[in-house]
């Protein structure tokens, strides 16, 4: 009875069988929705029929992939788990012997073993990946007219995405461990610090150096549409240095639009592709920016970001706790204790909790997006931004019938019906208070 090991193992295992279960149950609701014949009374006289019957289309065809996506998923991750395939891959990575293409790498030092098995990893992730993304990008997106994508493009995508790992990804990791190694009591801490800085260091560097890589940025032109944003960023005292459009039509006809930048170096980009959605009507693509910038001067950007720095700590503190559990492992079926493992252990058992969190953040942003809303409309763009948010609905061909337990469970952004009714009222109120 001394050697028995409490079954930690049984129990995710379990809740992954639940949670897929359960997601399921909501998946097959949003289908029941989409399958709906006739648009939601909110939206009825205002989207077009045609428009609708092309959405469907699209929903019902991405909700199919989801099935079998999901279930993929849920095989492979169970699987993995009841047949004690980590550690099968974390002992063939621990190499004995050299492999000249390994550049004489060491299995048996942790950090050059853990960068051998995140690779590994990685590149069997890559490989169940690959056809979902294939089918999505040709098949899916191309039959509804989104994708602009080239196979080409396509797998140089791909290979940009794995270079990139391998330059950054071995450093943070070799960090990580050696922080973890020598970081005594305030271990969780230092490593929340480091995880911090690393944060701040990629939100600096994506936009100016790895963004480019896969799309082209230039400065939107002189014109009357450049004038009015940069008006409206100004009446905020919004620091804005530049707006930028972004060529997001070559991949794909969806639309889009963001802000980034710290301090004074504040900066716009416009997806072109919004830009030729709203080209009879850029006073809409203003109050998108408006809603963007409400974000901004309502705090939003900056409490989630503190939120996502005490969740960090939590986790890190967490992640510390599994690490100093020899149990936990045996039970996974492994017979060292390595940072790397430590960190997957501590993702599996923390599950739980973290659907747990991502409800609630989604609540949190959902509630943000209303207030942004509501920010435009004080702006005066409340005709503006209804007409531009129904466009971009049209025009992404985005689900217009949508389960209320689907949406709350999985959507940080309220529905379309739901933000027009709030626009609409939020306009009432304003107008009655300038009476």
């Amino acid at each position: 009875m001394a050697g028995r090991v409490f079954p930690y193992l049984d129990l995710v295992i379990a809740f992954i069988a639940a949670s897929f279960a359960f997601e399921t149950f909501l998946d097959l609701r949003q289908f029941s929705a989409l399958l709906r014949p006739s648009l939601p009374p909110a939206l009825d006289g205002i989207v077009s029929q045609e428009k609708f019957v092309k959405a469907r289309a699209y929903s019902l065809d991405k909700a199919r992939l989801g099935f079998v996506r999901g279930a993929v998923d849920f095989c492979v991750e169970l699987l993995t788990l009841k047949f004690l395939v980590l550690p099968w891959l974390w002992e063939l990575c621990a190499l004995d012997y050299q492999l000249p293409w390994l550049w004489g790498i060491n299995g048996r030092n942790e950090i050059e073993h853990s960068i051998l098995f995140l690779f590994a990893s990685s590149l069997i992730s890559q490989v169940v990946d690959l056809p979902f993304g294939l089918y999505s990008t040709f098949v899916i997106e191309h039959r509804h007219g989104f994708n602009k994508q080239t196979l080409f493009g396509f797998i140089k995508d791909r290979i940009l995405g794995i270079a990139l790992m391998v330059v950054i990804l071995p450093p943070v990791l070799a960090a990580v461990i050696r922080i973890v190694q020598v970081g005594g009591n305030l271990v969780a801490v230092y490593l929340w610090l480091f995880m911090l800085a690393f944060s701040l260091f990629m939100l600096t560097i994506y936009p100016v150096a790895i963004a480019p890589l896969f799309n082209k940025f230039v400065p939107l032109e002189a014109g009357t549409l450049r004038t009015k944003i940069e008006g409206l960023a100004g009446s905020l005292s919004y620091p804005l240095k530049k707006i930028f459009v972004m060529d997001g039509s070559q991949r794909s006809a969806h639309s889009n639009a963001y802000l980034y930048g710290f301090f004074k170096n504040k900066r716009i980009v416009l997806y072109d592709t919004l830009l030729s959605h709203c080209k009879d009507d850029e006073e809409e693509v203003v109050a998108v920016i408006a809603h963007e910038l409400g974000h901004w001067k309502l705090g939003h950007t900056i409490r989630f970001f503190l939120l996502s720095q005490a969740l960090l700590l939590i986790q890190c503190s967490g992640f510390i706790f599994v690490r100093s559990q020899p149990d936990i492992f045996r039970s996974f079926g492994f017979k060292e204790e390595p940072v790397i493992i430590a960190i997957l252990l501590f993702q599996h058992l923390s599950t739980p909790v973290s659907h747990l969190l991502d409800f609630g953040l989604n609540i949190i942003s959902r509630t943000f997006e209303y207030q942004a809303d509501a920010f435009a409309v004080k702006m005066g763009y409340a005709p503006k931004l209804r007409s531009g948010l129904i466009k971009m609905q049209e025009e992404n061909l985005s689900a217009m019938n949508t389960d209320p337990w689907y949406s709350a469970y999985h959507h940080s952004h309220p529905c379309l019906p739901e933000r027009l009714a709030t626009i609409d009222a939020e306009a009432k109120r304003v107008g009655k208070k300038e009476e």
